[in-house]
């Protein structure tokens, strides 16, 4: 009983831990991600989309990069600029770089995991746009994607005004009320996740013993990093099985990811369990309700043989370059969480410009009007999971801190 409640006390202090090292992160790519989305209208980025289709994959591509890093955010746009007239190759690409090319992602996988894994990320995350866009051309499904158009003809369109300087709004307090509105929408869309795959990460790091992972991914730990080639296509194959499992989006997935690296997993393995957030069921359905199930079970065949060849591309190309990350790096788990560094001092002060962002926001400019961004149509019954699990989560952390500190 003893040891339960010792490491109950762990997983709660990691938990937290692993919060407390990601907080300015996550402030400061949800304030970039809130200023854009304000300042750069969707219309504007369907009116870019040109014809030419080397064009329209760029602009995809980039207004992708400056998106919400939120899936369902990026599932109902991704439709809006397909069902505008978009090409189903530059809508694929804007889908991709919505989830792996944000900025916001790369500075929490900075934290946890290093400047290999950063790389890997955005290499990787054009590595996919390309791999999709080159079998697009390849199998050429003319068939599915007119069919997958007609599917969203019934849809109302949804009118956006376009008419606003972009120069001028930003020099005007109302713009940053709604910046501020758009920001705590970011943390709506996300806080279930996080919590949840932070408190996930905490358990793991603490109860589950690395025999597990050896188990789980052939030849992983024991400080081995040398593998196969048929032992790396395992890891990448069971990469995405455990993202599925979790049901966690991409920046609650970050710790995870580090723990599963820490723990002697490959590099191409950890990055395919980054990169599989698109690969899980509720995507499938969502699609499925979009473009029917031919043309969702099609995204899925594209985006899990791309992210195969990514992986896989990654890996030896970073061997080829001696740069592929030691797993002894990564230490998480023993790391002083709360001391006075940087960490703490940016923390303070991405805080204090929350504080102001909320009450510009929501005192000052309450009554300035701010439309929500489309949201994919979630599953109520997932989302209402996700969030009895969050709260039975903060019942975990609350009375694990309590052990750790009060108790024991």
């Amino acid at each position: 009983m003893n040891d339960f409640l010792k490491q109950w006390g762990e997983a709660a202090y990691t938990t937290t831990g692993f919060f407390w090292m990601a907080l300015w992160a996550f402030i400061l790519g949800y304030i970039i991600s809130s200023m854009i989305q304000i300042f750069v209208t969707e219309k504007r980025m369907q009116k870019a989309m040109g014809e030419k289709e080397g064009k329209s994959m760029l602009l995809g591509t980039f207004f992708g990069f400056i998106s919400s890093s939120c899936s369902f955010a990026a599932l109902a746009g991704t439709k809006s600029i397909f069902k505008k007239g978009a090409s189903f190759s530059s809508s694929i690409a804007y889908l991709l770089a919505s989830t792996n090319l944000v900025i916001e992602l790369g500075i929490i996988i900075s934290i946890f995991l290093g400047w290999q894994f950063v790389v890997g990320e955005y290499v990787g995350g054009i590595l996919l746009i390309l791999i999709c866009w080159i079998l697009i051309r390849i199998i050429n499904p003319k068939k599915l994607i007119e069919k997958a158009r007609k599917n969203l003809e019934s849809e109302d369109d949804d009118a956006m005004d376009d008419s606003k300087d972009w120069k001028k709004q930003i020099k005007k307090e109302e713009s940053w009320a709604r910046v501020a509105k758009k920001y705590k929408m970011e943390w709506q869309m996300v806080w279930k996740d996080v919590t949840v795959g932070f408190t996930i990460a905490g358990i793991v790091a603490a109860f589950v013993p690395d025999s597990f992972f050896q188990t789980l991914f052939i030849n992983s730990g024991q400080g081995n990093t040398e593998f196969t080639f048929f032992e790396i296509l395992e890891h990448i194959v069971v990469g995405p099985v455990a993202a599925f499992l979790t049901f966690i989006g991409s920046m609650g997935n970050i710790p995870l990811a580090a723990l599963l690296f820490g723990k002697g997993v490959s590099f191409a393995g950890v990055m395919a369990f980054i990169f599989s957030d698109l690969v899980v069921f509720p995507v499938l359905r969502i699609n499925a309700k979009y473009y029917g199930w031919k043309m969702s079970l099609f995204i899925l065949f594209l985006l899990f043989t791309a992210l195969i060849g990514t992986s896989l591309a990654l890996h030896y190309s970073f061997d080829l370059l001696s740069i592929l990350p030691d797993p002894s790096q990564v230490k998480i788990q023993d790391k002083e969480h709360f001391k006075i560094d940087y960490t703490f001092f940016l923390n303070i002060a991405f805080l204090a410009i929350s504080a102001f962002l909320i009450y510009l926001g929501f005192y000052k400019k309450k009554d300035v009007e701010h439309s929500m961004s489309e949201m994919a149509p979630k599953s109520q019954l997932l989302e209402t999971i996700l969030k009895y699990a969050a709260f039975i989560c903060y019942v975990w952390l609350a009375g694990g801190l309590i052990i750790k500190f009060i108790i024991q």
